[in-house]
């Protein structure tokens, strides 16, 4: 004999709706995470394991883990991965903290009152819009190496000639960091739409409250902006630190895919694609993008690590 109330089976039968409702819902991203995510990733995963190669009429042949082998561990190919991986690992020390930083400012100026804010607020979204490829061929002006690029032009004139002309993108000290300017430019307009839709979630109760018990704008912005900003500022963390690590386009197109000068500006998504289309070698190609989606799921991992803490905290 049944025991279930009209209210429960009522209850049961609304979740199960809502349960199914959901999954449908989701249905098409759950599609197209499998179709251009879990498919490519696979696909990957199997051709490192063979000998394929563009150039040569042989039939791939079956390798194993011998290409993740002599990436990570061979004494003559590893040194270029490790090396291109400390500048992926370099160029988000660099563009991280101050992109984020940025962000916040950005997103704190424009989260005020003012006259004609959406003009602004279009204005430092509108290079997120440009397409890299057009962004890094107009950068590519500035950086000029003569007098005729913009910064050689106005460090000129600023100096009065005093300082002659700088290799931005010839000198191994300054291309990566030069990069780096360029892409934090750039990116900078994603992260503080993320960071401005986080300050308008934040009660405007707490900064009354603060403001009657006279705290500065200093004090509001330590012990109630940042708070409420976490989990938002952890995003963006990771979400920059990954943009960081499949640093490409920029590379490519302002080196030729030579990573120059001596490898300064080299990247782990630089060596994917010259193992795979220029040397051919689509086996050893499709490692390094194994290596670095594993790279990608240990940082979201973390983050997911961290917003648990915070969950817990609270």
């Amino acid at each position: 004999m049944s025991t279930s109330t009209p209210v429960a089976k009522r209850n049961r039968k609304k979740f199960g709706y809502d349960n199914l409702a959901g999954f449908l819902f989701s249905l098409p991203a759950l599609l197209l995470l499998i179709l251009f995510v879990l498919v490519p990733f696979i696909a990957a995963f199997v051709f490192s394991l063979y000998n394929i190669n563009f150039a040569s009429s042989h039939a791939p042949t079956w390798m194993g883990l011998e290409q993740y082998r002599r990436i990570l561990f061979d004494p003559d190919t590893s040194p270029i991965f490790w090396h291109s991986l400390g500048n992926n690992l370099y160029f988000a020390a660099m563009v991280v903290p101050v992109q984020t930083g940025l962000a916040v400012a950005l997103a704190i100026f424009l989260n005020q009152k003012l006259r004609g804010i959406g003009i602004f607020r279009t204005f430092f979204f509108m290079p997120v819009v440009f397409p890299m490829s057009l962004v890094v061929v107009i950068w590519s002006l500035f950086f000029q190496r003569d007098s005729l690029g913009m910064f050689n032009s106005a460090l000129g004139a600023l100096s009065g000639g005093l300082i002659q002309p700088i290799d931005w993108l010839g000198t191994q000290e300054l291309a990566l960091p030069s990069i780096a300017v360029l892409s934090i430019w750039a990116g900078v307009g994603f992260q503080m739409v993320v960071v401005l839709a986080g300050l308008q979630e934040i009660p405007s109760e707490l900064y009354e409250a603060a403001a009657i018990d006279k705290a500065s704008k200093w004090q509001q912005f330590v012990h109630v902006t940042l708070p409420g900003l976490r989990n938002t500022l952890v995003f963006v963390v990771m979400i920059t630190t990954i943009f960081s690590l499949r640093l490409l386009d920029q590379v490519y197109i302002l080196t030729g895919g030579t990573g120059g000068p001596l490898d300064s500006t080299s990247t782990v998504m630089l060596q994917a694609v010259v193992a795979a289309f220029k040397n051919g070698n689509v086996g050893q190609g499709s490692a390094f993008t194994v290596i670095f989606v594993l790279i990608i799921i240990v940082l979201t991992l973390i983050q997911r690590a961290l917003l648990r803490q915070e969950k817990e905290i609270k």
